[in-house]
């Protein structure tokens, strides 16, 4: 298992600057190609008439494409030296962004992403994360703000018995053969702890299968485990955190787990989610 095709989610109006570098470092250690992809929301126009005039459709629209234009352009300037098979998509849209990005992620193996200028959770033109990687059934990586370098000297895998964690730990396989430490650790109730130890040791020998040379590590809550685990990894130096994606859908709003929701706020470090 090994990660060929690569999908870089680019925000518009702004340098990609640093996500495309890790980007090219990820396809250079990958050989894989990579896809550069923008979506835009057009200017949703409320009157009272319901008259929208022409000229300002026209005009949003018109901007939109030049940002578009200019992400695809920096797109190829960065990263056609570097990579053998460039592709790009784009698609302005009165729908979430993320309806769009979604199905085009049949493409690729693994998505890209950093958090936009306007924040996550943004309601404005930015594509909700969370809606991302919720609906798509590919791993997401998400990059911290201002990050051009992704290191592996650390990875840890927060590990908890469910669909999703397992899910999240098989997609990560790649990064986590190329890790130099790797970390499993489960955040459990006093009572279970017993059980977590029996279940991160499992899962150290199951990736040992793998080629992956990993430690065990069970931590009693405090009751907020998004908190500790953010605590384990800065004491650990981690740089990267494998989680699965936790939530569901009220009303067409995404209602993301605890730690789902700290991975995607905090953005500390790099995180690989699985839904």
């Amino acid at each position: 298992m090994t990660y060929r095709t690569l999908m870089v989610h680019l925000e518009p109006g702004h340098s990609n600057a640093g996500l495309l570098k890790i980007a090219g470092d990820l396809a250079e250690r990958f050989d894989a190609r990579v896809i550069g992809i923008v979506a835009c929301r057009e200017m949703q126009f409320v009157y009272g008439d319901g008259y929208i005039p022409a000229d300002l459709i026209d005009q949003d629209r018109g901007q939109l494409e030049k940002k578009i234009k200019v992400a695809e352009a920096e797109f190829r300037s960065m990263l056609q030296t570097r990579v053998r098979t460039l592709e790009w998509r784009s698609g302005i849209m009165f729908t979430p962004l993320s309806e769009y990005i979604g199905p085009e992620v049949r493409s690729a193996d693994l998505v890209i992403t950093g958090i936009g200028s306007g924040g996550m959770f943004d309601a404005s033109r930015l594509v909700n994360i969370g809606d991302l990687v919720m609906q798509v059934g590919r791993p997401v990586l998400i990059v911290p703000a201002a990050a051009d370098k992704l290191k592996l000297e650390q990875v840890i895998i927060a590990w908890k018995d469910t669909r999703e964690t397992q899910r999240a730990a098989l997609d990560a396989l790649p990064l986590l053969k190329t890790a130099a430490h790797v970390t499993v650790v489960e955040i459990s109730a006093d009572e279970e702890l017993a059980a977590a130890r029996t279940h991160v040791k499992d899962v150290v020998g199951w990736l040992k299968w793998h080629g992956v040379v990993a430690e065990s590590h069970a931590s009693p809550s405090i009751g907020d485990d998004a908190s500790l685990l953010n605590a384990i990894a800065r004491e650990q130096g981690a740089d990267v955190i494998v989680a699965g994606a936790y939530g569901h859908s009220r009303m067409r709003e995404w209602v993301l787990g605890g730690v789902t929701r700290d991975l995607l706020l905090r953005a500390e470090n790099f995180a690989l989610l699985s839904h």
